[in-house]
């Protein structure tokens, strides 16, 4: 009796969020019974303590007056800048939990940290006080109304009246931890994009992305190893096992046939395993380099293919696999969708970027959106930081050009 099918268990996934402004999209209840609420008011009452340490340096600057009083509250500001400017860092924390390195530029801020820290130490501390203080204050007052309005002596409807004001009180109380949350989560975004420019984290982004293709690729390889030491070698075993006890058959008995098929079908196993194995990572592309690989692709491939790939050095590996693989599926594309007489791979090194160009004389039309994979293909290059161009008009030609960074 066949064993019943288990329903597929959903196992939900929940995201933390990462700034405050990401908790503020969530469920309200649980946003209401997170920290984000606390830490987006602590955000905004640390800007005070800046403001507050300016507000007092200058407090003796105004006492000299006069025409010295506005350069020495410049010098002061800038005594005050580099310290500050750590401190914003340091308090981002509380609205963002994404970690903000130190300065870059030693002690000292950059233009665009300075211009930050300068406009938060002279006006932004007093708005995220306002707000900070609006926000409490007025459900605060609501909800101690029964103690701080006095009722009237005749008076239940008064003394209701302050009831009905500490239930509204109670009401806000949600309301000023949105209010909070939403104005920290726009000063954290915006200290952000002042403190980390956009480029950094585009460059982040790519070491990011380097990274998970070396893993991948380092992963790939161990799978090629593991499929070449052991499947492999099992397979060939098995074949010469097949072999040796059909010597011990009678010719033409029915075990010696069915032997006979056995070991055709392992055979076809092992050279199906063979393909996969070069799939997945060729041998010759690890021991010889990117040329050599793709003549062996192009000498497999259905439609002539001329090879013109000259390099004067060993790529790095990611960029040789990627261009590998760009190749393997453009020459798959040509045989299976171009109706091409010939093709040609050309590969040249050109001011550090590898540009590998196919193309053919077929009758052209390649759509990246009808599944061809080159759609693949461009992310592929991209994960390396290189770019794919198609060029297929219809009749043809096409020409497909991939140029990717190489890292020495």
């Amino acid at each position: 009796m066949a064993a019943p099918l288990l329903a597929p268990v959903v196992v939900p996934v929940t995201l933390v969020p990462r700034t405050a402004l990401d908790a503020l999209s969530g469920p309200p209840q649980r946003f209401l019974a997170s920290a984000w609420p606390w830490r987006s008011l602590a955000y905004l009452l640390a800007g005070v303590v800046p403001g507050l340490a300016f507000a007092a340096v200058l407090v003796p600057v105004r006492t000299v007056g006069g025409l010295l009083a506005v350069p020495l509250s410049l010098v002061a500001a800038a005594v005050l800048l580099a310290p500050v400017a750590r401190f914003e860092r340091w308090r981002l924390r509380l609205a963002d939990r994404q970690p903000v390195r130190g300065l870059p530029d030693g002690w000292w801020p950059g233009w665009r940290e300075a211009g930050h820290t300068l406009v938060a130490l002279v006006a932004l501390w007093w708005v995220d006080l306002l707000v900070a203080a609006a926000a409490i204050c007025g459900p605060v007052v609501l909800v101690l109304s029964p103690v701080v309005q006095p009722t009237a002596p005749e008076g239940e409807a008064t003394l209701g009246e302050t009831f009905v004001g500490s239930a509204v009180g109670l009401l806000l109380v949600p309301v000023a931890a949105y209010t909070i949350s939403a104005w920290a989560g726009a000063r954290a975004a915006m200290a952000r994009a002042t403190l980390v420019p956009q480029e950094a984290e585009m460059r982040e982004i790519a070491r990011s992305r380097a990274r998970l293709v070396d893993a991948f690729e380092a992963e790939r390889r161990r799978i090629e190893r593991d499929l070449h030491d052991g499947a492999q070698q099992r397979l060939v075993a098995l074949s010469m096992k097949l072999g040796l006890a059909g010597l011990d058959l009678p010719p033409g008995s029915p075990a010696a046939l069915r032997l006979d098929e056995a070991r055709e079908l392992a055979g076809q196993a092992l050279a199906e395993l063979r393909e996969l194995i070069r799939g997945v990572h060729p041998q010759v592309l690890a021991d010889r380099g990117l040329p050599a690989a793709v003549r062996d692709v192009a000498g497999r491939s259905p439609v002539p293919a001329q090879v013109d790939v000259v390099l004067d050095r060993r790529l790095p590996e990611r960029v040789e696999a990627a261009a590998y693989y760009v190749a393997c599926e453009a020459l798959a594309n040509v045989a299976k969708h171009s109706g091409a007489g010939s093709c040609a791979v050309r590969g040249r090194l050109r001011r550090g970027r590898l540009v590998l160009e196919i193309g053919d004389d077929g009758r052209g039309g390649a759509d990246p959106g009808r599944g061809t994979g080159l759609t693949g293909l461009a992310d592929r290059v991209a994960a390396v930081g290189g770019t794919l161009a198609v060029e297929s008009p219809y009749g043809g030609p096409t020409t497909v050009r991939a140029e990717i960074p190489c890292e020495w």
